[in-house]
């Protein structure tokens, strides 16, 4: 079928044509109108529209109905669907659909006012002028009212492009700064974990009146080692608890099984010596040849906590003075995160020309912050994706 479908740009002029002067009905309208502009985007043409998504209509209208899939919705609806997620039956369901949703409101008042505009053309002048002065960077942004005064602090990847969504967003959030927002001042800081760290500073320092509280742990569940009555290192997963100090800190019971299998599997380690049962034939993972027998004390125990602590070594730096190396905010610019001792310090920037190896001169470019375990699960959890250039080991040999 796509063998003989035809290419984009061949289709490209058709398409202006058939929705000149239309409005584009789609279930999921956002994610259709973005693949099209897309396309457009890359052949040098500025496609623009109105839209209107069924989906939306379909909770204004129908606000009783279990889910809003098209599939599931026009089964309870009793729309029948040939060629289920093809482009044609989908395309016949969704027309079912906004008949349906049209006959429902009486006066069309709804579906005026679900009509989306394309952005460009909903953002006001004043707000435009805001966005253009914007960088599409990472960092830091501080949305500030008529009085001068903080009233939402965010980060992005894209600041303009994050802003440009506030502006042009329906949901009550973005109405809010809509109202309010009178400039934007913002804090490039060249990665995600400088930005995230920098943002949780800020917010405790200005308690932004439209900024979400923190109420909801960043981490439930945490890695922890004993040795067992064999002499093995033992891992286990544990519900986080301040009296026990967890070498890496997990969001949630599912990322915390993800993260044990993803270490059990990349370290050759135990399905025993982590919790599992041993049968007289060892562990699973012994039977099918990625255990080196541990469970069965073939592999001495001495070579397996050798590999055991240098799993440890590379994720816990409790009692460690380390510099993480990562992107600055320009091209001859890195970023550093200081820890002395397995204490958070603080963030800095330097030159590339500039030696940072000594404790003494990297304090001098340092910002301090403040030290928590939520700091340092997002520093653990940046490390554990690999996501920085390089560490920088400070302690004394």
């Amino acid at each position: 079928m796509l063998r003989s479908a035809p290419k984009f740009y061949e289709v490209a002029k058709r398409i202006i044509e058939i929705t000149e002067d239309c409005i584009i009905v789609a279930h999921n309208a956002k994610f259709d109108y973005r693949i099209l502009r897309t396309e457009f985007k890359r052949l040098g043409y500025s496609y623009k529209r109105k839209s209107l998504c069924t989906v939306e209509l379909a909770k204004t209208l129908m606000p009783e109905q279990e889910s809003y899939s098209l599939g599931k919705l026009a089964r309870s609806l009793g729309i029948p669907v040939s060629d289920r997620h093809r482009a044609n039956g989908d395309a016949i369901a969704t027309v079912k659909l906004f008949k349906m949703l049209l006959s429902k409101d009486l006066e069309k008042y709804i579906v005026k006012d679900a009509i989306n505009v394309d952005a460009s053309e909903k953002i006001k002048k004043d707000h435009k002028q805001i966005i253009e002065g914007l960088p599409a960077d990472t960092g830091v942004y501080y949305i500030y009212d008529k009085k001068g005064t903080i009233i939402f602090i965010g980060k992005s990847r894209n600041i303009k492009h994050r802003i440009s969504q506030f502006l042009t967003d329906t949901n009550p959030k973005s109405r809010q700064i809509q109202k309010q927002i009178s400039r934007v001042e913002y804090e490039l800081t060249g990665n995600d974990l400088i930005a995230h760290l920098k943002f949780r500073e800020e917010l405790k320092k200005h308690d932004p009146a439209l900024n979400d509280k923190f109420t909801r742990p960043l981490f439930t569940y945490g890695l922890l080692s004993h040795t067992d009555k064999d002499g093995y290192i033992n891992l286990s997963i544990e519900r986080y608890s301040k009296k026990k100090q967890p070498i890496v800190t997990l969001s949630n019971l599912q990322s915390a099984r993800h993260y044990i299998t993803k270490i059990l599997e990349e370290n050759n380690l135990c399905m025993g010596r982590l919790g599992s049962e041993i049968t007289e034939q060892g562990c699973f993972n012994y039977k099918v040849n990625e255990c080196n027998g541990a469970c069965l004390k073939i592999e001495s125990r001495e070579d397996y906590n050798k590999r055991v602590l240098k799993l440890l070594d590379n994720l816990d730096y409790s009692d460690k003075s380390i510099a993480i190396i990562d992107k600055g905010r320009e091209i001859d610019e890195r970023s550093v995160i200081y820890v002395e001792e397995g204490k958070f310090m603080g963030i800095g920037f330097y030159n590339l020309n500039f030696q940072i190896n000594n404790p003494k001169i990297l304090k001098s470019i340092i910002t301090p912050m403040d030290d928590s375990p939520e700091v340092h699960h997002l520093i653990k959890s940046y490390i554990k994706k690999h996501r920085y250039k390089k560490i920088l080991n400070l302690s004394p040999a």
